[in-house]
Formats: structure tokens, C-alpha cells, sequence
């Protein structure tokens, strides 16, 4: 056996192994001493077929696969070892020629990260504002969630919410058939069809409607891109919006616990400062890590990356909950192939990939460390807020599949504390931090 290393590049070693004709032979005869045993051959017993019978009524092609399936790993484990190779995750390996027998071997290599001085990185959170404004547009938005809707005896608005019967057809084919749907005339709604809302207004009850719309070409649904649907629509009924006026019986509406107007403004101007608080500090985390990743050189096999872009489509599959047309059909619908839609998310994969490795480098580097008494207490916590069933909670996440994933998650939130805490300038023990936290 011969073994080349042609070139090691994107943390991935290139080999180029050759088998010797002995080599190959061996492991041939092997096989057919394998296969002879459990084929059957007519006018043979298992066992007895002479090679080239079997050779013949298997096909020469069928030996050699046989061989191959174990001549293969054993070449490659030898390879590796006299290439003094570390193998990071699974080898490519492909068939280059078969006489001699000569196969190429893609190795993906152990990631290598080397941190720059983040000791000296010095960031601020952006400040957290709640404007008068905002409060007023959070309260406004109360008011449209608790309105009434009323009929109206005039045309129909913008804004209005009308009940149809409503028939669509696109080249004579049927897309639509609905009878006596709500729809609440909005402008520049997408669906059924841009512009369909905009027909609606001005319409009376009782009154008819043909219409012709056109779909972009860039339209979401690909079936869809550049049709011509046809509608025909009938106002069954035309409600108007009646907004609640802002007194204390709103405020009481919208919760038992608040008596007057300025309680719900107190506490809707709480509820987002605290939203304002939490975005605020999930964007400093994006940041700071951010920061690290780029003082820091990172290299990683491709593998790593491929894994990440799986990972997300099977999260988009089942928070999609795709049916039958699976990925397929979800293909369609953002009207991409599945090689587009991975080169789409492998920017966004090797930065994830990327900034992982750098906070486990540094993980090391920090000595961070998560206990048992830890992840029992993320446990304690999770089953707490928790109103049936948390002995099932508690049983499910505490077992070794659960706790090892918990160890991970609260490593990396430990980590990456650690490094806010340095870009804020808090060079202090854990305690110190700790407790200063406490009465921020």
C-alpha cells in the first residue's frame, strides 16, 4: 500500500492511497470465500462454488464490492496512522481507479483556535429608553385587541372587517372557494393576491364583484410567481372597528389587578423596559462575542459547517411542521433549490460554527466550570414555574442525555458573562460580580 498526502488546506488532509495487486487479491479471496458460503449458486452447495463460477454468476463487479467494503476501512485506518493523522469526524472517500485500485481520502482535521487579546476588549451596552411614545403605541395596541366590531351600513373602508363569499381561479382552475370568510381589508395584504384588499374598498352589501390580479414574479409561493387569478367576490357584511375609550373601566378590562389609566401606563412602560432591558442585553452579548470571534483566529473542516446548515433546516421542518412534500414542498414555497438555500445559510452557519469554537477556547482558558449543584438548580428552576405535571418535567430533564445538554448550555452562558463582564471593565471575582449584579 502506497499513501500520498497531497495536501493539507481548509483543516482537511488530501490522501491518495494505492493498493497493491496482493493486497487486493487478498482481500478478493476473502470475499469469495465469504460470499460463497451464502450464496446460492444452481448445481452447487453453499461453500462449494469454484471462484470463477461465482465470479460469473455474481459478476466480477459484485466480488470486487464485496472486498472493497472491507479493504477500504482497514487501508484508511492504516493510512491515517502512517500519515500520523488525527482524524476530527468521518473521512470522504472515493473510488479513483480500480485497476490498480487507488481511492482518494478527504480527512477532516481537528478545528484550531487561537484567541487574540480579548482581555482588552472594552464595550457598552447601549442605554434602555421607554419614550412616551412608545407607551402610548403599546396602549393604543390594547385598544385595537379589546375592540368591538359592529356592523356598518355604508362601504367598505380600509380597515374594515367584511365577511364574503369569495371564488378564485387561476388558467380555469379552481383556488379558492370560501363562503362567508371574515377578512379584514388591510392594504398592500399579500393574500389572497396583492391588491385584493384594495378591490374591496368601496363596495356595498349585497354587491357583486369580478376582478383580475397578478401575482409577482418573485412571489413567495413559486407555483404561484406570475399568474393571473381571477376572483369573484360578494360583501355578505361590513363591520367597523369600535375602540374602547381610555378611562379607568379600560384599564380595568385589561387586567383585574389594575384600578385606574395610570396604573396600566405604569405598568405597560415595566413590561417594556423590560423587554427594552432584555433585547438590549441579548444585543451586548451579540456584540461582545462578536468582538472576540474577530480578535481570534479560527479553522474548522467544512463537515462542521454542513452540520450546522442540517441542523437548521430540520428546525425550520418541524417548526414548519412539514407534511408529506417535506423539504421539497418547502423548497417551493420559498421558491429556492435545496443547493441555494444552503449556500444562503452558510455564511450565517460559519459564523455560528466560529463563534461556538472561540467560546469553548475560551471556556478552557477561564477555567469555567459547571457543577452538579449547578444544573440541579437550572433544574429546580425550569420545574418551578411549572403548574402540572413537574415530576414528569423534572424527570425528563434529569437524566444524563438532559443534564449533559444543560451542562453545555449553561457553560456557554457562564462563558459568555464572564466575557461581558470583561468588555465592561470588571476585572473582579465571580462574587464580587455576583453581588454587584444583585443590586443593579
Amino acid at each position: 500500500m502506497k499513501v500520498t498526502k497531497d495536501k493539507t488546506e481548509n483543516s482537511q488532509a488530501f490522501l491518495t492511497i494505492e493498493m497493491e495487486p496482493t493486497e487486493v487479491e487478498e482481500s478478493l479471496e476473502k470475499s469469495y470465500y465469504r460470499l460463497a458460503k451464502k450464496t446460492n449458486v444452481p448445481g452447487f452447495r453453499k461453500g462449494k462454488v469454484p471462484r470463477d463460477v461465482l465470479e460469473r454468476y455474481i459478476g466480477k463487479e459484485g466480488l470486487l464490492e464485496d472486498a472493497l467494503k472491507y479493504l477500504v476501512p482497514q487501508a484508511y485506518e492504516k493510512a491515517i496512522k502512517e500519515a500520523e493523522i488525527e482524524p476530527f469526524a468521518q473521512p470522504s472517500i472515493e473510488i479513483a481507479q480500480t485497476d490498480p485500485l487507488v481511492f482518494k481520502v478527504t480527512v477532516p482535521l481537528p478545528p484550531t483556535v487561537t484567541l487574540g487579546d480579548y482581555h482588552n476588549i472594552r464595550l457598552t451596552p447601549e442605554p434602555v429608553e421607554v419614550a412616551e411614545d412608545d407607551i402610548n403605541a403599546a396602549i393604543e395596541q390594547l385598544r385595537h385587541q379589546h375592540a368591538i366590531w359592529e356592523p356598518a351600513e355604508r362601504q367598505v373602508n380600509s380597515n374594515d372587517l367584511v365577511v364574503l363569499d369569495v371564488e378564485g381561479n387561476i388558467e380555469g382552475e379552481p383556488f379558492v372557494n370560501q363562503k362567508g370568510v371574515q377578512y379584514q381589508v388591510l392594504r398592500d395584504q399579500p393574500v389572497p393576491a396583492p391588491g385584493f384588499a384594495e378591490q374591496l374598498i368601496g363596495m356595498k352589501r349585497d354587491e357583486d364583484k369580478e376582478f383580475k390580479l397578478q401575482y409577482p414574479s418573485d412571489y413567495s409561493r413559486s407555483e404561484l410567481a406570475g399568474k393571473e387569478p381571477s376572483f369573484k367576490v360578494r360583501v355578505i357584511e361590513i363591520k367597523q372597528e369600535r375602540l374602547p375609550e381610555l378611562n379607568d373601566e379600560f384599564a380595568k378590562e385589561i387586567a383585574p389587578d389594575i384600578e385606574t389609566m395610570d396604573s396600566l401606563r405604569e405598568q405597560v412602560s415595566t413590561q417594556l423596559r423590560l423587554r427594552a432591558e432584555e433585547k438590549a442585553k441579548t444585543d451586548f452579548e451579540e456584540r461582545v462575542i462578536e468582538a472576540v470571534a474577530d480578535v481570534s483566529q479560527v479553522e474548522f473542516p467544512p463537515i462542521l459547517a454542513e452540520a450546522e446548515i442540517a441542523q437548521f433546516i430540520n428546525r425550520q421542518a418541524q417548526s414548519l411542521q412539514m407534511g408529506e412534500g417535506g423539504l421539497e414542498e418547502y423548497l417551493k414555497r420559498i421558491n429556492k433549490t435545496g443547493e441555494e438555500l444552503r449556500e444562503e445559510l452558510r455564511p450565517q452557519a460559519t459564523k455560528r460554527v466560529t463563534q461556538s469554537l472561540v467560546l469553548g477556547k475560551v471556556a478552557e482558558g477561564e477555567k469555567i466550570e459547571v457543577s452538579d449543584s449547578d444544573i440541579n438548580a437550572e433544574i429546580e428552576n425550569l420545574t418551578s414555574s411549572a403548574t402540572e405535571d413537574k415530576d414528569k418535567l423534572r424527570q425528563f430533564l434529569d437524566n444524563p442525555q438532559s443534564r449533559d445538554s444543560m451542562k453545555r448550555l449553561l457553560m456557554t452562558r457562564k462563558t459568555v458573562q464572564r466575557l461581558m463582564d470583561i468588555a465592561k471593565g470588571l476585572n473582579m471575582n465571580t462574587e464580587k460580580v455576583q453581588e454587584e449584579d444583585k443590586h443593579e
